[in-house]
């Protein structure tokens, strides 16, 4: 579905047309407001942050009811300025806060969760841009809550300097191993976009560096699952897309999300194409029969929807 050219109106108005273009199979009801109330209250009290609600997932109630949640680890602001995201960008990032692992751990306990996702803003400031924090978080996590399963969704780890004058190859790969060692049940590194857009979406990333993420992971330990994303929505083509598929798979990646992008507010990227439910199906299955062990594929699907199986 390729939407009109906006006529000449105020934000507000311009927000309210865009809103009422949305095709039917982007609405929905937002779920159990019991569930998503006890979710929000659990996390607001322990000053934490979660991507299914700085992001606005439109998925949320569905997988709080199904016990699974993302949370969004060293705080909510993002050292990047990708187009596309929700989450807060522009100005320093929080100092990190030391009791954060023991809270999402605590979190996880009076939850029920049984499949949790870590993700994190990036943090190109750190020394390790995160790295640790995401093994400190899982060991937390583990020994209050031995049984839930952990996936990792990481930044793709790249830049600066380390002590011995490491190059940000090697910086990338020693950080993306600290995380492999602590053994996620899924690594999770999303590359968004097709190649072509990739400048233009994902401000500071690049498409052969986060290919590259998969790859190592696959390189130190070949047991553990990858698993990478794709938005459509932002001009790209039905071949591109596939291109990209084919890309992730020579990069031994095992698990693939697609899911159409929504624009979060006027000041990010327009929407250029809303891709329909047969044509979801239709990628869906092209990825399948390249070797994908495991394809979500539809309007609504996000990095984190349905991870738990």
């Amino acid at each position: 579905m390729d939407l009109p050219t906006q006529p000449n109106l105020s934000a507000k108005n311009r927000w309210r047309e865009e809103i009422a273009a949305l095709p039917s199979w982007l609405r929905r009801p937002i779920g159990n407001a019991s569930e998503i109330s006890t979710v929000q209250r659990i996390v607001k009290q322990r000053q934490i942050h979660t991507i299914c609600e700085e992001g606005r997932c439109p998925n949320r109630g569905e997988c709080y009811a199904h016990k699974t949640a993302t949370f969004l680890l060293m705080g909510p602001t993002c050292t990047r300025a990708c187009a596309f995201c929700q989450v807060d960008k522009g100005h320093s990032p929080m100092p990190l806060d030391p009791e954060e692992p023991q809270k999402i751990a605590e979190s996880v306990q009076l939850l029920g969760l049984r499949y949790v996702v870590l993700t994190s803003v990036a943090r190109d400031d750190l020394p390790d841009q995160g790295a640790g924090w995401f093994v400190a978080t899982m060991d937390a996590i583990r020994r209050l809550n031995p049984e839930t399963q952990i996936e990792v969704l990481t930044a793709d780890f790249w830049g600066g300097r380390g002590k011995e004058n490491q190059t940000p190859t090697e910086l990338q790969r020693q950080r993306v191993k600290t995380v492999v060692q602590a053994r996620p049940a899924c690594y999770n590194h999303n590359i968004e976009t097709v190649k072509r857009l990739q400048g233009q979406v994902r401000r500071g990333a690049q498409y052969e560096r986060s290919l590259d993420v998969l790859r190592i992971v696959k390189a130190l330990d070949p047991t553990i699952p990858t698993k990478s994303g794709l938005m459509v929505g932002h001009g790209e083509t039905e071949a591109e897309v596939i291109e990209a598929m084919e890309d992730l798979r020579r990069a031994e990646c095992d698990r693939l999300t697609l899911g159409q992008y929504m624009r979060p507010s006027l000041e990010h990227l327009r929407v250029q194409r809303y891709w329909t439910p047969e044509e979801f199906e239709r990628l869906g299955a092209i990825a399948k029969d390249m070797g994908f062990t495991h394809v979500r594929s539809g309007p609504l699907v996000r990095s984190s929807y349905h991870a738990g199986e």
